[in-house]
């Protein structure tokens, strides 16, 4: 599934902190001792394939002390009286995107929603590894779910590098490229691997790329030497077994182009690979939608015929012994976060399987297939108190998982009665931090700019892509300058442009109100625009260049929305993330152009 632009989702996609003050007053919250809880005479649904049985459960310093029903409160413990409620481990969900197309659109409101839906372990399949650092650290100022980020990788023209710069998905298309790829990624401490290895486009688009199977089996290989699970972009039955044969840990998506036979079946269970159907993404009337007539349009018809497809195949490899886990990829059209992980449950149920197997997908399986069973995922002695505390039976009636009462993770109450408020997750964007007047004059020979953030090229999306190279070039007693170099893309609107960075993974906004506009210096052949984006929105202006060099000043007053790439926002300069140049020709020309010593000036 393709997220918005990574300019906007730079931009929105973590909103901010309170500065260095409010973030220490926030994380030394988050990290004090957690009170003694006693939860008592909840039926505690373990997940380790055990009945539901009445016991009280007794939770020390983040993690569950005791469970029984003679376990007795420890003296000033705080009681919850869970009489009549089930207690489950917390869901997991294990294919999300945090992007600002999605709903929620902002980190705050995505964790509140996943807290709220008793979900405390979230895959993020849609950030950047250079963003992953700053991520992480805003998200324990907040509350929010454990989230484990994907590195991504594809193949050129592959679904995921459809969109996305190299830095963002690693392009690879040999068994040594994804090795390198791999061993590039480790120094960023990714929690897993996302590799988009199936090209097909559901039959309504034309297909990109696929993984070959040789350059998947060095992948998962070099991934497993480095601890990393793979998870796959899979969605057809023969790229099925190739994952298969090439061991991938889990297949992320439903197999959904014809119904899987009793060979694809064996290589899935012989690799050892699991699934997580993603049903909620493809359902074609999803929760709240007006309902849809399979006969009155070939397209719709195709959606529920693939979805049968998915809900069928799905059930084929729980009954055949394949683990089936939770995943949504929620993010995308009509899967809200949160509520999908609820709905996912809902929707196993509908394949085929028993309410207890789907509370077992979102929980104890799911951790085992991320390799976290040892730590969460079931209501036992020493694990992570990841809880959640619901009015209902669910083991029965799955629709009850949506009665959430109570979430605890690390053992601390976060979401119901007694809960305090989540103040830090009402905020849309982060507070910024002052800009710094320089922001690349090119001489840094690792390909990151004066800020030390890492540029990327950006150029215009699809299956054909502009081909663009830009690299660091000697400009005699100058020093060094950036050189642009692109060859336009046959279709309309082609471009190329440079993306600089103003904080580490466009994370953290600056305020660059002390200053007047940008300045630079530029040569090139013809007309460009310089690109400011900010947490509101993107802005824009064009500049010339001609072959001898000069000296542009972009004022902000000169900046304008930048069309369907902008957003409906009001320009302050106080929240700014990133400055790009680019341009753009007819399909088939090309375009250059060198720049220098950028500046706010």
């Amino acid at each position: 599934m393709k997220p918005t632009h990574k300019t906007a989702l730079a931009a929105t996609a973590l909103a901010g902190s309170w500065g260095l003050a409010a973030f220490g007053i926030a994380q030394a919250a988050k990290t004090a001792d957690a009170p003694v809880v006693a939860i008592m005479g909840a039926t505690v649904f373990d997940a380790t394939g055990a009945a539901p049985h009445l016991a009280n459960v007794i939770i020390r310093d983040g993690r569950i002390a005791e469970v029984g029903p003679t376990a007795k409160a420890p003296r000033g413990a705080k009681m919850i009286d869970a009489k009549g409620q089930t207690l489950l481990p917390g869901f997991f969900d294990l294919h999300t995107h945090w992007t600002p197309g999605g709903v929620p659109s902002t980190t705050p409101q995505i964790a509140a929603a996943y807290v709220s839906a008793g979900v405390t372990t979230v895959s993020d399949f849609n950030a950047a590894p250079e963003s992953f650092a700053p991520r992480r650290q805003w998200l324990s100022t907040l509350v929010a779910p454990h989230v484990n980020f994907a590195a991504r990788m594809s193949t050129p023209g592959g679904h995921g590098a459809d969109w996305a710069d190299t830095a963002t998905t690693k392009w690879v298309n040999t068994p040594e490229a994804a090795r390198a790829a791999v061993k590039a990624l480790i120094p960023y401490k990714p929690d897993l691997i996302k590799a988009f290895t199936d090209g097909w486009r559901y039959g309504v688009a034309p297909d990109n790329t696929s993984m070959d199977e040789w350059t998947l089996t060095a992948l998962v290989d070099e991934a497993r030497k480095n601890n990393l699970k793979v998870f796959t972009h899979t969605v057809s039955v023969d790229r099925g077994e190739v994952a298969g044969r090439s061991k991938v840990d889990v297949i992320t998506h439903s197999l959904q182009d014809r119904p899987l036979d009793a060979e694809a079946i064996a290589i899935l269970k012989a690799g050892g690979t699991a699934d997580t159907p993603t049903l909620a993404v493809y359902e074609p009337v999803k929760p709240g939608q007006p309902a849809r007539d399979p006969d009155e349009d070939p397209r719709v018809k195709q959606s529920f015929k693939k979805f049968d497809y998915a809900l069928g195949n799905a059930k084929a490899l729980h009954d055949a012994g394949v683990v089936i886990a939770l995943g949504t990829d929620a993010g995308m059209p009509g899967t809200p976060h949160g509520v999908s992980t609820l709905h996912e449950m809902e929707l196993m149920v509908r394949a085929g399987l028993t309410p207890s197997e789907a509370l077992m997908a979102g929980t104890a399986l799911s951790a085992k297939v991320i390799n976290l069973q040892d730590d969460r995922g079931t209501i036992e002695v020493g694990k992570r108190a990841d809880l959640v505390l619901i009015k209902g039976e669910p083991w029965k009636t799955i629709g009850d998982v949506r009665k959430t009462d109570r979430v605890f993770i690390d053992g601390k109450l976060v979401f119901g009665p007694g809960a305090a408020p989540m103040t830090a997750n009402q905020a849309t964007t982060m507070p910024s931090i002052p800009a710094k007047a320089q922001i690349d004059d090119f001489e840094r020979a690792d390909g990151r700019s004066s800020l030390d953030t890492l540029r990327t090229d950006d150029p215009d999306g699809g299956l054909d892509r502009t081909v663009e190279i830009s690299q660091r070039i000697p400009r005699g007693a100058d020093g060094h300058a950036l050189s642009i170099n692109a060859r336009m893309a046959m279709k309309a609107k082609p471009y190329a442009g440079v993306i600089i960075p103003l904080t580490r993974g466009s994370i953290q906004p600056v305020d660059a109100r002390a200053f007047k506009g940008v300045r630079f210096e530029v040569r090139g052949d013809g007309d460009y625009a310089l690109g400011v984006s900010a947490s509101s929105g993107r802005w824009a202006a064009p500049f010339t260049a001609g072959a001898t060099w000069q000296t542009v000043e972009v004022s902000f007053s000169a900046l304008k929305l930048a069309g369907e790439r902008g957003a409906k926002g009001e320009w302050t300069a106080s929240d700014l993330t990133e400055v790009e140049f680019m341009g753009g020709r007819k399909g088939g020309e090309k375009l250059w152009l060198e720049v220098d010593n950028v500046v706010f000036f």
